[in-house]
C-alpha cells in the first residue's frame, strides 16, 4: 500500500505552494526570536546606589561620602548595595565633622539600602528591576521565557521539511533577535517595550487564512474530502494537473483505520541501550541550554553598548545554523556535535585568560563560543531525533527538550556568579561544554543510517558491551541478521 508521501508526490517539492508555506511559517518565527530572550533588556539592572532620603539632615560633603567605595575594573566606584549607618553619619554632620579628615571612613558601621536604590537613567527609563527593587529591597526577580510552537510542516515535503526545521526555524528566530536590540535601543521603558514585542506576534492570527490544514492529519481524522480539496487547491498554486483519483478508498480504509502498538514514556528506560542514551542525551540538552542562554543573557556583562553586544550576539548564530545544516548534511553527528561543542568550551575558559585592557578580545571569544554552543544546540534537535526508534521517537525528543527548559530556567543563576567572580560563568559553562563534548563521543552515530523503528533496532551506545538474547544469537546462526543491525552495531 501506497503511503501518504507517495499518493501526493504529483504535487513536487518546491513549487509555489511550498514555496509560500515555507516562507510564512519561517516569518511566524521572527517574534519568537525577539520574545524568547526580552528578558536581556526587560529585567536589565541599570547602574545603582543606596538611596539617601532627602529629609536626612546631611551637610553636602556627607551626602557625598554617604556611600563606602569598592574596586571595579580596576578603580573605585561608590557600593551599590551598602551604605554607611545613616544615623551615624547624621550624627557627624551635626557634630560639624568632616568625611575623611575628622572622621575615618573605614571605622564607619556599615548598612544595607533600608530606603530602596537610586538607578542611573543613561540606558534604561525603567525595567522591571528598577520598579520592583524600589518598592522592595529583598525581592528578586525570576526570569521565564515563553516559547511558541510552530505551525504544522506536515504539509511540507520530506526535505523541505527538513531544511524548515534548521534553516527556516533557526535563521528566521535569529532574524527576531537581531530586531529585539533595535526594539530596545528606541524604546526604554519596559512597559512600551514589552508591548511593542508582543503586538507583532499577533499578526500571525492572519497565517490561519492562508496556511491550510495540514491533509495528512485530516485523512487521519477520517476528514477526506476536506484533505483532497487542500491537495487539489496546492496542485493548481503549482500549475499541476492532479489525477483524477488521489486516494483509492482501499487505502483511504487503511490510513484510517491503521493503529500503532501504544507506547509510554517508561519504554525509554526499558532496555539498557535506550536507557543511557535517554541519560545521555539529557546531560547534553541541558547543558547545552545552560551555555545557549547564559552566554545570551550575559550579554549585558560585557564590556562596551549593551545594544551592540546583543545584536552580535544574535548575528554570530546565523553562520551557526548555516554551518549547523552543512554539518548534518555531509560529516558524522558524533564528531560534528563533538567540536561544536569542544570549540565553545575551550574558548570560554581562555577569556578568563585575556588582560583586563584587551575587553574586545574577551568579547570576541564570548561570542565564538557563542557560535559554537549554538551550532551544537541546532544539531542535537536532527540528532537525537535520529537516535531514538519511531515507536518512541516524539516522546524521547520530548524528554529532552524538557531538560532544555531546566537548562535554560538554571542559566541566569550561572550569571549570578559573576557577581564574585567575573570570569566564574565562563570557567563553569566552559568546563560543562568540554566534558558534555567528550561524553558526546560515547553516543551512537546515526549518519548514513536507516532510522530505526523499534527499540531493538537502535544503535548501541558506544563503549557498553551488550549481551546477545536468544533470537539475535539465532539471527547470527541462520545469517539473516539486517544490513540495518549489523550497521547499528558497527562504530
Amino acid at each position: 500500500m501506497r503511503d501518504y508521501d507517495e499518493m501526493t508526490a504529483f504535487l513536487g517539492e518546491w513549487g509555489p505552494f511550498q514555496r509560500l508555506i515555507f516562507f510564512l511559517l519561517s516569518a511566524s518565527i521572527i517574534p519568537n526570536g525577539f520574545n524568547g530572550l526580552s528578558a536581556v533588556f526587560l529585567t536589565a539592572t541599570p547602574e545603582h546606589r543606596c538611596r539617601v532620603p532627602d529629609t536626612a539632615n546631611l551637610s553636602s560633603a556627607w551626602r557625598n561620602h554617604s556611600l563606602p567605595l569598592r574596586l571595579q575594573d580596576g578603580r573605585e566606584v561608590p557600593h551599590s548595595c551598602r551604605r554607611y549607618r545613616l544615623e551615624t553619619i547624621v550624627n557627624f554632620s551635626a557634630l560639624g565633622l568632616e568625611p575623611g579628615r575628622d572622621v575615618d571612613l573605614e571605622q564607619v558601621e556599615q548598612e544595607g539600602c533600608l530606603n530602596g536604590w537610586e538607578f542611573s537613567q543613561d540606558i534604561y527609563l525603567s525595567t522591571i528591576v528598577t520598579e520592583a527593587w524600589a518598592r522592595s529591597p529583598t525581592m528578586w526577580q525570576r526570569l521565564s521565557w515563553v516559547w511558541r510552537s510552530s505551525w504544522r510542516t506536515e504539509i511540507l515535503g520530506k526535505s523541505v521539511r527538513i531544511i524548515f526545521s534548521t534553516l527556516g526555524v533557526c535563521v528566521f528566530y535569529a532574524f527576531g533577535y537581531m530586531l529585539l536590540p533595535l526594539f530596545a535601543y528606541f524604546i526604554r521603558d519596559w512597559r512600551m517595550l514589552l508591548l511593542a514585542l508582543t503586538v507583532p506576534g499577533l499578526l500571525c492570527v492572519v497565517l490561519w487564512w492562508f496556511i491550510p490544514e495540514s491533509p495528512r492529519w485530516l485523512i487521519s481524522q477520517g476528514r477526506f474530502q476536506e484533505a483532497e480539496v487542500i491537495i487539489r487547491k496546492a496542485a493548481g498554486i503549482n500549475g499541476i494537473v492532479a489525477p483524477s483519483t488521489i486516494f483509492d478508498s482501499s487505502e483511504l480504509q487503511d490510513l484510517s483505520s491503521k493503529k500503532q502498538q501504544s507506547h509510554s514514556i517508561l519504554d525509554l528506560l526499558r532496555t539498557r541501550n535506550i536507557r543511557m542514551v535517554t541519560i545521555m542525551s539529557i546531560i547534553l540538552w541541558m547543558t547545552i541550554s545552560v551555555g545557549y542562554f547564559g552566554l545570551s543573557l550575559d550579554t549585558p556583562n560585557l564590556h562596551g553598548d549593551v545594544f551592540l553586544n546583543c545584536f552580535l550576539s544574535a548575528l554570530v548564530e546565523v553562520p551557526a545554523y548555516v554551518l549547523a545544516w552543512l554539518l548534518l548534511r555531509h560529516l558524522p553527528r558524533r564528531y560534528s556535535m563533538a567540536t561544536a561543542l569542544f570549540l565553545g568550551g575551550s574558548v570560554l575558559l581562555f577569556v578568563q585568560l585575556v588582560p583586563p585592557d584587551l575587553y574586545y578580545l574577551a568579547t570576541v571569544l564570548v561570542m565564538v563560543g557563542k557560535f559554537g554552543i549554538t551550532a551544537a544546540f541546532s544539531m542535537v534537535y536532527v540528532y537525537t531525533a535520529e537516535l531514538y526508534p519511531t515507536v518512541v521517537r516524539n516522546m524521547g525528543v520530548g524528554v529532552s527538550s524538557t531538560a532544555s527548559r531546566l537548562g535554560s530556567i538554571l542559566s541566569p543563576y550561572f550569571i549570578y556568579l559573576g557577581a564574585y567572580d567575573r570570569f566564574l560563568p565562563y570557567i563553569l559553562m566552559g568546563s560543562l561544554t568540554i566534558l558534555t563534548a567528550i561524553l558526546t563521543l560515547f553516543l551512537p552515530e546515526s549518519f548514513g543510517t536507516p532510522l530505526p523503528d523499534t527499540i531493538d533496532q537502535m544503535l548501541r551506545v558506544k563503549g557498553i558491551k551488550y549481551r546477545q538474547t536468544p533470537s539475535h544469537s539465532r539471527m547470527l546462526k541462520d545469517g539473516e541478521e539486517s544490513p540495518r543491525v549489523l550497521k547499528s552495531t558497527a562504530f
